[in-house]
């Protein structure tokens, strides 16, 4: 019995290389201490539920309520409920090439800013998405988030 199909005269290609992700470089915070405590904490809530208005683990979390929390619990930091209100907070705007962990990343469209996430470094951010879904880690580099990426605030100095 011949096997066909496995082998053959041409020699094997390799697959055209994929469009590499944005190479994001590592900015230390100011305060790496507290830093930390945010990030660790964010990313421990990965996994919780999705609910508008939420911002309790026990109450799953909309985007700013998630926010809010990771800042009160860690650093008994009062921060305002709505993404609109962290937008507009004093504090200076961030160029995607100057991210450290701990800083607020917007998203939005038509000029305005309608969700809001904790960048944890490497180009990712922990953020609540939507609807249905749960606390999760995405990449800046992702389709919708770059299309829709309106700045970010350090709020850690």
């Amino acid at each position: 019995m011949a096997l066909s199909g496995c082998g053959g005269g041409e020699a094997v290609r390799n697959p055209p290389p994929r469009e590499a992700a944005r190479d994001w470089p590592t900015v230390a915070p100011a305060d790496p201490a507290r830093a930390n405590a945010v990030l660790m904490r964010a990313i421990s809530l990965v996994g919780t539920p999705y609910r508008y208005g939420g911002n309790t683990p026990e109450s799953g979390f909309d985007c700013s309520g998630l926010v809010g929390y990771v800042f009160r619990d860690m650093l008994n930091l009062q921060l305002p409920r709505t993404t609109r209100e962290l937008a507009a907070l004093q504090g200076p705007r961030i160029r995607p090439e100057r991210l450290a962990g701990g800083d607020l990343v917007f998203f939005g469209s038509g000029g305005q800013v309608s969700h809001v996430g904790i960048y944890v470094g490497q180009g990712r951010f922990v953020h609540a998405p939507s609807s249905g879904g749960t606390v999760r880690l995405d990449s800046l580099d992702g389709h919708w988030w770059i299309d829709h990426y309106t700045g970010a605030k350090r709020l850690l100095e």
